[in-house]
């Protein structure tokens, strides 16, 4: 199995999570409760697009956080 965390695979999965991380990152903090409330989005409560957007945020939380425990996982393997 250690063999499998030195592959050219593991470092793929570990690019592309990392990628994700990134995007899902930003999804979350462009879906966050407290952005509409700022100066910079107030006219977004009002986008329809966007309201749909917000509801996604409790679930772009959790894809992020499991993202980011896989990321880990295998950055960790592949140090040792």
């Amino acid at each position: 199995m250690n063999a499998f965390f030195h592959s050219q695979a593991a470092r793929d999965i570990i690019l592309i999570l990392a990628v994700s991380n990134i995007v899902l990152g930003l999804l979350v903090f462009f879906s966050c409760r407290c952005l509409p409330g700022s100066r910079l989005a107030r006219g977004l409560m009002q986008n329809q697009g966007y309201l749909t957007f917000y509801k996604f945020h409790c679930y772009l939380w959790l894809l992020f956080l499991i993202s980011v425990m896989i990321h880990a996982v295998f950055a960790i393997n592949f140090m040792l």
